[in-house]
């Protein structure tokens, strides 16, 4: 995944090139539902039900949203974690899609 070819906000950009060194190229996949300039959905290659919605819109400057999507809907968690650094963000994705 080229982080800085997608039209995205700069700190999502920047969000994406961490998780690539972190993970490598091929761990993460974009679903590209998501129109939003200032939001991204991620998921693993291998479960696309477990995903995670990350976005700028309505944060800080420099902070993050994140809420997390499960294969059953109803254990989504919307809206809890808002104004995140990116540090903070890194280790939910880590736990949420890596764990």
């Amino acid at each position: 995944m080229n982080g800085w070819a997608i039209d995205k906000d700069i700190p999502l950009k920047l969000l994406l090139l961490e998780l690539v060194h972190r993970y490598g190229e091929n761990a993460l996949a974009l679903i590209n539902r998501e129109q939003h300039f200032k939001a991204i959905e991620l998921c693993t290659l291998d479960d696309p039900g477990l995903s995670a919605y990350i976005y700028t819109f309505a944060q800080q400057a420099g902070r993050y949203g994140i809420d997390l999507k499960y294969p059953i809907s109803a254990h989504n968690i919307v809206g809890e974690n808002e104004n995140l650094t990116l540090d903070q963000i890194m280790e939910i994705v880590s736990i949420h899609l890596f764990s």
